[in-house]
């Protein structure tokens, strides 16, 4: 039998998602962009997407196309999501 050690749980993980959910707003409003304006532009059809991801609500967040997406419209590196 394996004895596989549980790397992260869940809490760690949301925890994680709710710190890049908060560098997204906080970058978008430095740039003084609307959610509807960066949804539109990453994509997205309508901002009920971006909103909750960006809020981190539903367990919506951003996945890695989005915050490539975001990193070329914002023009800041991509680690700027992930700092504490």
């Amino acid at each position: 039998m394996l004895n596989i050690p549980e790397l992260v749980n869940e809490e760690d993980i949301n925890n994680f998602m709710k710190t890049i959910s908060a560098n997204v707003k906080r970058i978008r409003e430095e740039k003084k962009m609307s959610q509807l304006e960066v949804a539109l532009s990453i994509g997205q059809k309508s901002g009920g997407f971006y909103a909750n991801a960006e809020n981190f609500a539903h367990g919506k967040h951003f996945n890695l196309v989005h915050l490539y997406k975001l990193s070329v419209l914002f023009d800041i590196d991509i680690n700027e999501f992930f700092k504490n």
